[in-house]
């Protein structure tokens, strides 16, 4: 299946979804449109399926993926250059994994990763490196090597700024 003919379907589904009375599933699929838009390069309309599937998902009371949501919400913020946008989404979507009890270290760590690019992006190097500390300790918990990799890397390249 082609990446567009997944989001007729996921489009189809929306507008399906949007008759029934099930704000959380509505969001699921509206978060699925923004991702695959998102990869397609659209992120003008993936941005307004994020914050559509933000809004459902505080209704809806799923913690978790309204985290999730806001933080590719707050990629998208980040790659167009609204960085106070981007750190309100990140520090959000990290306070509400922290409060969670049913986090994975993953989506933690995912999460301290997207706000480590940020301070990397902005310059804040202190602030980076304490992040991607933390990011390699919980990608290293979850057993993930790439996350390990590109923390170190990241790490490498800050105190080499530094030096």
């Amino acid at each position: 299946m082609m990446q567009n003919d997944g989001i007729r379907e996921t489009t189809e589904t929306v507008r399906i979804l949007r008759s029934k009375n099930d704000p959380e599933q509505l969001a699921a699929a509206l978060r699925k449109l923004a991702e695959l838009r998102r990869h397609e390069g659209d992120e003008a309309k993936a941005l307004e399926n994020y914050e559509e599937a933000v809004s459902l998902f505080r209704k809806s009371g799923n913690s978790l993926r309204l985290a999730h949501t806001i933080r590719h919400l707050g990629d998208i913020h980040r790659r167009a250059g609204r960085f106070d946008v981007a750190l309100a989404c990140y520090e959000e979507a990290l306070g509400i994994c922290r409060r969670s009890k049913d986090v994975s270290t993953l989506d933690i760590a995912n999460t301290v990763r997207a706000l480590a690019v940020l301070r990397s992006d902005t310059g804040n190097n202190s602030a980076a490196k304490i992040l991607w500390k933390e990011a390699r300790s919980l990608y290293e918990d979850s057993g993930v090597r790439a996350g390990i990799d590109e923390c170190d890397d990241r790490l490498a390249a800050l105190s080499k700024q530094n030096s």
